[in-house]
């Protein structure tokens, strides 16, 4: 008598969301996008720039462009270009105020260094 076994199936491992943002981001966009800015959405997206390769760029767009991610996150959209998806899954995105500057700041688990002045990152 011969018996076969059925592999069984692994479970899937969830996936971390493509981009979160920080409170503090979700507020600031939310400010943007109800003055300066009402009607059009944030679009991130990662470009060939600086001394480590790569920069994040945001710019304000109408809508989504074809392959767009719309990450949904604090009741905040934003969109995140589809070749960035890549470099930026896990990413948090921020809003720091300091003592002489306020923007976003991205905490990248997939960075693996990044240049002196902080401007660009590689992966």
């Amino acid at each position: 008598m011969s018996t076969t076994t059925q592999p069984t199936a692994r479970p899937k491992r969830a996936l971390p969301p493509l981009m979160q943002l920080t409170d503090a981001a979700a507020e600031r966009l939310r400010r943007l996008y109800a003055s300066g800015e009402e009607g059009r959405l944030l679009r991130i997206g990662v470009k060939t720039k600086g001394c480590s390769g790569l920069s994040y760029d945001l710019s304000w767009v109408d809508g989504p462009q074809k392959g767009d991610e719309q990450v949904t996150d604090k009741g905040v959209t934003v969109l995140v270009d589809s070749k960035a998806s890549l470099f930026l899954i896990g990413t948090v995105m921020d809003y720091e105020v300091k003592a002489m500057s306020a923007g976003f700041t991205f905490s990248n688990p997939n960075e693996k260094g990044r240049c002196g002045c902080g401007e660009s990152f590689h992966v």
